[in-house]
């Protein structure tokens, strides 16, 4: 998709139709990992081998019924962040009508006397704009309840991410994850340069009611990125801190709830969102791009 606003992305079809590369303005915003965009038909359920597949890029969705560490739970395995971004989509719509972009597609995860949720997923924009505005609907198709638990993982690298810029979080609370988050609390918003033997840091941001938000504003590239989210669906924000040499990236992760520990301890700590049959629930996000509001 290309505005004529300065944006200008890739979809995914062959992964949940998520976002691959994007740059504004010429300027390249997510995180590529090493393992580049390679075919899903590589996704490994056990343990960590997600990461074999996990190329980074704009976004990748985890979900649709975990997110976090692999785990088993009354008989069923389920892989680390889900197997929602290792499967295809089927592209319904791409058109230009009155001004606006669409992209729209729809990615089924079932199984037979399983599961059976489906994303429809929907990306606009507004030509000659620089906003990209997601709208995704999960619907439970089975007759019998289903947990689903849903992150929306964005990948910012360089060189967006680097010691000039500036990170804004605004939320109730901030949670960390575990012993290294509490190390680095108090500097969690500092965007440290690369350094060598960093240990990731993760935080929960518990947002305001309303409207969600997290920023990287860079003076130096005069350049921002807001990430809008509503929080009747997506209460709170993960954010993933690893500044290590090789794996310089910031994630920034709207999620439907503050459990990051996987399936199984969602549901014992009764905190695993639960949609009934023929439930749906819809989610909205917005990716705003701009000049920077801290020009030096």
């Amino acid at each position: 998709m290309v505005t004529g606003g300065g944006l200008d992305l890739d979809f995914l079809p062959d992964r949940a139709l998520d976002i691959g590369h994007l740059t504004f303005r010429g300027v390249p915003i997510p995180w590529i990992s090493a393992v580049d965009f390679v075919s899903p038909h590589q996704f490994e359920t056990e343990g960590t081998e997600w990461l074999r597949t996990f190329s980074g890029g704009m976004l990748a969705t985890c979900g649709l019924d975990t997110f976090g560490p692999a785990s088993e739970d009354t008989g069923k395995w389920y892989p680390m962040h889900g197997r929602v971004g290792a499967l295809p989509s089927t592209v319904v719509e791409t058109s230009l009508d009155q001004g606006v972009l669409t992209v729209r597609g729809e990615v089924h995860q079932a199984k037979v006397f399983g599961e059976n949720l489906v994303l429809r997923r929907t990306y606009t924009a507004v030509l000659g704009g620089s906003t990209l505005h997601i709208r995704d609907t999960v619907t439970n198709e089975s007759s019998t309840d289903a947990g689903h638990m849903m992150l929306y993982h964005f990948n910012l690298g360089w060189p967006l991410l680097d010691e000039s810029a500036v990170l804004e979080i605004p939320s109730k609370t901030t949670t960390p994850r575990d012993e290294r988050a509490i190390a680095g609390l108090e500097s969690w918003q500092t965007i440290e340069p690369p350094q060598l033997g960093f240990s990731e840091q993760v935080y929960f941001h518990e947002a305001h009611p309303g409207n969600g938000l997290a920023v990287v504003d860079n003076p130096n590239l005069d350049l921002r990125l807001e990430i809008q989210f509503s929080t009747q669906t997506l209460p709170g924000l993960f954010h993933w801190k690893m500044a290590d040499y090789g794996h310089y990236v910031m994630g920034l992760e709207p999620s439907n709830t503050h459990h990051v520990h996987g399936h199984q301890t969602a549901r014992e700590a009764s905190v695993l969102p639960i949609l009934l049959p023929g439930e749906s629930v819809e989610y909205e996000i917005d990716l705003v791009f701009s000049g920077s509001h801290h020009k030096n």
